[in-house]
């Protein structure tokens, strides 16, 4: 299946809860993107929320849509505020629809968040974190990303579960 990808697309009711619906397949299918299963989209909304407010001040949201034009990936590409970090910005919520893992979707998206993050002023650079424990990490070493850095059990995804935060870095040269 070939996404095509939207930089920045009309944000609406359908759009809002096509994201919604992918978020919780991706994190009930065990993905992680800020839940851990069961969650509803009613348990995400709020999160989504604050991340599409973050689009008022710069951040950009990048969606990729089937044949049918239904939301199958999505990745946010947020700005530094930081004066000192604006030539590089932060990936978040990188989401492929669990019925396209290893099917080259994945690579796709972070392929067009990179062009989307080339089109930016000034940023040179994607930093994004993910969860120990699951081989995201090898992903996205085969996509460009560089492991910098590994925070030891700072997430905790249940008792007793702790999980390595890991910082990649892609440049974008």
């Amino acid at each position: 299946m070939t996404l095509t990808f939207t930089l920045d697309p009309a944000v609406d009711a359908k759009l809002r809860d096509e994201v919604l619906a992918l978020w919780a397949d991706v994190s009930n299918a065990g993905g992680s993107v800020g839940f851990v299963p069961p969650v509803t989209p009613e348990d995400i909304r709020p999160q989504l929320v604050k991340q599409l407010i973050g689009m008022v001040e710069g951040d950009r949201l990048l969606v990729g849509r089937d044949e049918d034009g239904v939301v199958r990936a999505t990745a946010f590409l947020t700005l530094n505020r930081h004066r000192l970090m604006r030539h590089w910005i932060w990936l978040y919520t990188v989401m492929v629809h669990p019925g396209l893992q290893g099917r080259g979707a994945g690579r796709a998206l972070l392929d067009a968040a990179a062009e989307a993050a080339r089109s930016m002023d000034g940023v040179e650079a994607i930093r994004l974190t993910c969860r120990g424990g699951t081989g995201l990490e090898d992903f996205y070493a085969r996509c460009g990303y560089k492991e910098v850095g590994r925070v030891p059990g700072a997430i905790r995804v249940a008792p007793g579960d702790d999980r390595d935060d890991i910082v990649m870095l892609r440049t974008l040269g």
